[in-house]
């Protein structure tokens, strides 16, 4: 018997409460919904439904496994929906959040191209430099910048995330270029302030006898800011040397409004990822939300 004809038999008698009313709407006899019924409690060796005379019942595994069934029933249409006239479709409401900065270059202006794509999904963006409690607070998905600490969030990797350390130049041509990462020492070096998120300094990579080794080094200078723009629009006025991903410096580089430093020094990339609750069932607008950013990002002249 068909297993998936046996739960949808399982569901609606459930929310009717009456195999008479379940068989009704499906336009067979009660007798084969109570097979359905007894087929299905065979298979999976527990009591779904207390039946009466009455009234029907749930046990405590069928209210369990009523969930599931649901989830499972809507995960099929929607497979079924999405390659419908060869296209595929989204509905439902898409809450995400990202970093501010990040999020109004990279994020923001992707989203009315999405909703475009799918016209049925209506998306809420929060932009914010905290780390937003995903779950808790009821998103969908989250785009993070950086290491990913091991939490009970699924992550999927979307693009590298590579450090650099940037100047005018003007500024270098006055005060001459750095060779080494001590060096950094005698420069102007704009750092995020002790109050910001950024606690370990900047990285870099350092030989040592066996390959290299990451270390973390803690500039000073004049100025600093607990926000990175802030720290960026200083140095494209020339106001000294600062540690920025290329995601936000790349096209400065190309221009030539901003040279990079101790590239030789940059220490391995991490990630930019995709972020979102464990569940059994992701909704198809978080799927197709999550191709759309990979598919962009995977092109490098998308940073430019």
């Amino acid at each position: 018997m068909d297993k998936f004809k046996q739960m949808e038999s399982f569901v609606s008698v459930a929310q009717r409460g009456s195999l008479t009313a379940a068989a009704k709407a499906e336009g067979v006899a009660p007798a084969i919904m109570g097979r359905r019924l007894d087929g299905l409690e065979e298979q999976l060796g527990v009591k779904l439904l207390m039946r009466t005379t009455r009234r029907i019942t749930l046990t405590h595994e069928g209210s369990a496994f009523l969930e599931d069934c649901q989830r499972l029933l809507a995960d099929l249409a929607n497979a079924e929906a999405s390659v419908s006239a060869g296209s595929i479709k989204a509905s439902g409401h898409l809450r995400m959040t990202a970093p501010a900065g990040f999020g109004r270059r990279h994020v923001a202006p992707l989203v009315p191209l999405f909703h475009e794509l799918h016209p049925d999904v209506t998306v809420s963006l929060n932009l914010s430099d905290r780390v937003v409690d995903i779950a808790g607070e009821g998103f969908d998905c989250a785009v993070r910048v950086g290491d990913m600490p091991d939490s009970s969030l699924v992550s999927v990797r979307l693009a590298d995330n590579r450090r650099l350390c940037v100047a005018t130049p003007d500024y270098l041509a006055r005060h001459g270029v750095p060779k080494q990462p001590s060096d950094l020492a005698r420069f102007d070096c704009l750092s995020l302030s002790s109050d910001a998120s950024q606690t370990r300094g900047w990285a870099f990579k350092l030989p040592k006898a066996d390959g290299f080794e990451v270390v973390y080094l803690k500039p000073s200078g004049p100025l600093d800011c607990s926000d990175g723009q802030v720290l960026h629009d200083w140095c494209l006025r020339g106001w000294g040397i600062a540690w920025r991903s290329t995601w936000e410096v790349e096209a400065e580089i190309a221009e030539g409004k901003l040279v990079s430093v101790l590239e030789d020094f940059a220490a391995p990339p991490n990630g930019i990822y995709a972020v979102f609750p464990q569940r059994k069932h992701l909704a198809l607008r978080v799927r197709l939300w999550i191709d759309f950013l990979k598919l962009h990002y995977s092109h490098a002249g998308f940073w430019a």
